[in-house]
């Protein structure tokens, strides 16, 4: 077995360990969100914590880790005796992203359960996971049903298992940590209200500590031994305070003023649900008993709100996640201390004197961690926090003057550049989805053959039973029961009865977004309203559980702005920042649109793309260029790829290239209005073939 990096030695990641923690003193706090960029030691300080936990007294031979003291009367295992228990280290178990729910939760054998009627459960993830950690890296790239079933058991402490009427259920009490980079996409809102805490890391900007980290792992990776036996004190030391802080925690006074200061924060920052007073009740427990103390003060209420409540403020994907500490302070002093004359806080494995506690401990970080022998302490690393900019990297700049400057008449080189627009306000777009019937990633776009939906009907079994489809199989079955020499109640079955259900669901796709920023789309309000709309179809994108890409084309080129991601708040950012100008070079954003869906096509040949063109369906650049944008169209249109053209066109004299584009394309095209879901023009929920564009141009002229 490979030896950890250890816990005290990661450096820096001070909100990141004191979170960590703070669940293991307390796991009612509901466990962590770790969200930051790659390469910040998220993983690292998640499997060290493991070397921090207490061992854990179980049931000899019980796979659910029940305590002898206190057996699951519902356990599989069970019913067990007075027998003594046997100590184990506590668990970390990892999930898997492409890990299916059996894996998760346990799997029933139901041939037995038909022919036999014994229950033959095999435990899941989250049996082995229980009275220990379950790990989820990129825990935003799960399946949402798979998040649901995963938080569902962290809030409850059990899981429940039902396939066909035969059910089990188990406890899984567990410390529930997930780790995510934004840039890969965000979670749900209602999933991230599931986490008891998040905490926001990235790189240290300071050379003294990036250095530190530098001679650490290195000097790790040369003799994991050695180097572990280094910070074998250090260790021992918080593994000790964790167990004192576990035992004071009983005894810890949570006092009015100390509740109405939560109550207060969750209510000043317009928190939903009453989901955030309770974390932040347990974590300032918590945070009190890791300090030695026996009631919860001021600064553990704050430092309890800047850990629970920053990620429940989200309103929509765009919203960077943060908190006004400004704010928080005001709150908190509108509530007088109940004792003006703090009692000294006694000393605690780990503690130097009146440095410790939650807010600092030897080496001046939380949780009274203490550096590397002779290392020199490095200053504190700027906290993003405190810089605007970089708590909403997608915020609108202010809006600038208007430019006056035009294209000029042949240009096909590098084009003037327009300062950015502002978007307009977003709404509520109509439902785009691909025609046919999918296999890709679940989502809730188009129509697919998914594990979860309803049955529409069963086919014989090939590979593994995931879903049995119980009426067919019985049907299947009956027949044959007599030449099989039945003589009990149960079923005489054979593998060939078997028969699995088919599921019909929704999938994700790939809304690939070509929007035409050249100069024909340069008057301030259109492309504002361009803007707004095609915000509204990532916000769409986003709720359905989409990848999304961006392509640009203006002055004589087509760039790919955003590559096919599953964070719309990426392509947000740069669609704001967007510049317009130039020509209009529509085949080069058509012919680079294909390009991209060919790469995308051998990287996840399951997921479906919807093409988007936002243009008023001009093409200026080069000779015939309306000709090569046709054709460019056709090419497309050839390969089976579902589009839609937004017509961006206004004003009384309108020449109709846009529909005429749509045709080339053979799908639909709508106006800015017409995307509206409270529009009246009429917009079908699938992309249609061209006889239905067709139909619809006639429609809408």
């Amino acid at each position: 077995m490979s030896t950890p990096f250890p816990f005290t030695a990661v450096v820096g990641q001070d909100d990141l360990r004191l979170a960590l923690l703070l669940n293991a003193v307390s796991p009612a706090v509901g466990g962590v969100l770790v969200r930051g960029e790659k390469g910040t030691a998220k993983s690292t300080a998640v499997r060290a914590l493991t070397s921090l936990l207490p061992a854990v007294d179980v049931v000899p031979g019980c796979r659910f880790s029940c305590a002898p003291g206190a057996p699951d009367p519902g356990c599989p295992d069970g019913p067990h005796g007075a027998d003594r228990g046997e100590d184990r280290p506590a668990r970390m178990v990892e999930l898997p992203v492409g890990a299916s729910e059996d894996r998760l939760v346990g799997a029933l054998d139901i041939e037995r359960a038909l022919a036999d009627g014994v229950k033959s459960f095999e435990p899941g993830l989250l049996a082995d996971a229980h009275r220990g950690i379950l790990y989820v890296d990129e825990v935003n790239l799960l399946h949402d049903h798979l998040v649901d079933v995963l938080l569902d058991a962290a809030a409850m402490g059990s899981s429940y298992v039902e396939r066909e009427g035969v059910s089990v259920r188990h406890a899984a009490r567990f410390l529930l940590v997930g780790t995510m980079n934004p840039e890969e996409g965000e979670l749900r809102p209602q999933l991230l209200d599931r986490f008891g805490l998040t905490v926001e890391v990235a790189a240290s900007r300071v050379p003294e500590q990036r250095v530190e980290v530098v001679r650490r792992r290195l000097a790790y990776d040369a003799d994991p031994v050695s180097f572990a036996e280094r910070w074998a004190g250090d260790e021992a030391a918080v593994r000790e305070r964790v167990t004192a802080a576990r035992a004071l925690l009983p005894r810890v006074v949570l006092g009015d003023t100390a509740l109405l200061r939560i109550a207060a924060c969750c209510a000043g920052f317009e928190v939903d649900g009453m989901r955030a007073d309770i974390v932040m009740a347990r974590t300032a427990t918590a945070l009190a008993a890791w300090a030695g103390r026996t009631e919860v003060r001021k600064e553990d209420v704050r430092q309890a709100a800047l850990l629970a409540l920053p990620h429940r403020r989200r309103r929509n994907p765009f919203d960077a996640p943060g908190l006004d500490e400004e704010l928080l302070d005001r709150i908190l002093d509108g509530f007088p201390d109940e004792d003006p004359e703090p009692e000294p806080e006694p000393e605690g494995p780990g503690d130097d004197g009146p440095e410790g506690g939650p807010d600092g401990g030897p080496d001046g970080g939380p949780g009274g961690i203490p550096p590397q022998g002779g290392a020199p302490d490095a200053p504190e690393a700027p906290d993003p926090a405190d810089d605007p900019a970089a708590q909403d990297p997608a915020a609108p700049e202010p809006e600038p003057e208007p430019a006056e400057s035009a294209p000029r008449a042949g240009q096909d080189g590098p084009a003037p550049e327009q300062a950015a627009v502002r978007a307009s306000a977003t709404f509520r777009t109509k439902v785009l989805s691909v025609p046919g019937l999918g296999e890709g990633a679940s989502g809730r776009r188009s129509r697919a053959r998914t594990a979860h939906g309803r049955t529409t009907g069963s086919h014989r079994l090939r590979g593994r039973l995931t879903k049995l489809h119980l009426a067919a199989t019985v049907q299947a079955a009956a027949p044959h029961q007599r030449a099989r020499g039945r003589s009990g109640p149960g079923l005489v079955l054979r593998r060939d009865d078997l028969r699995q259900a088919a599921r019909e669901g929704r999938e994700g796709n790939l809304v690939l977004f070509v929007v035409d920023a050249s100069g024909s789309m340069a008057a301030r309000q259109r492309m504002g309203a361009v803007k707004g709309a095609v915000l509204s179809l990532l916000l769409d994108a986003y709720q359905r559980r989409d990848k999304v890409g961006l392509i640009t084309f203006r002055g004589g080129s087509a760039e790919l702005a955003l590559p096919p991601t599953s964070s719309v708040d990426a392509a947000a950012a740069r669609l704001e920042k967007l510049p317009t100008g130039g020509r209009t070079p529509l085949a080069a954003g058509l012919l680079k649109a294909r390009e991209v869906l060919r790469i995308e096509r051998l990287r996840d040949p399951s997921r479906r793309p919807l093409l988007v063109v936002v243009t008023d369906g001009r093409a200026t650049s080069g000779p015939d260029a309306l000709g090569l944008a046709a054709r460019s169209a056709r090419l497309l249109a050839e390969e089976g790829t579902a589009s839609v053209v937004v017509d961006c066109e206004t004003g009384p004299v309108r020449l109709g290239l846009a529909g005429r584009l749509a045709v080339d394309l053979r799908g639909t095209a709508v106006t800015l209005d017409g995307l509206r879901a409270d529009s009246i023009a009429g917009l079908v929920k699938d992309v249609r073939t061209a006889s239905d564009t067709h139909h619809h141009l006639r429609r809408a002229a």
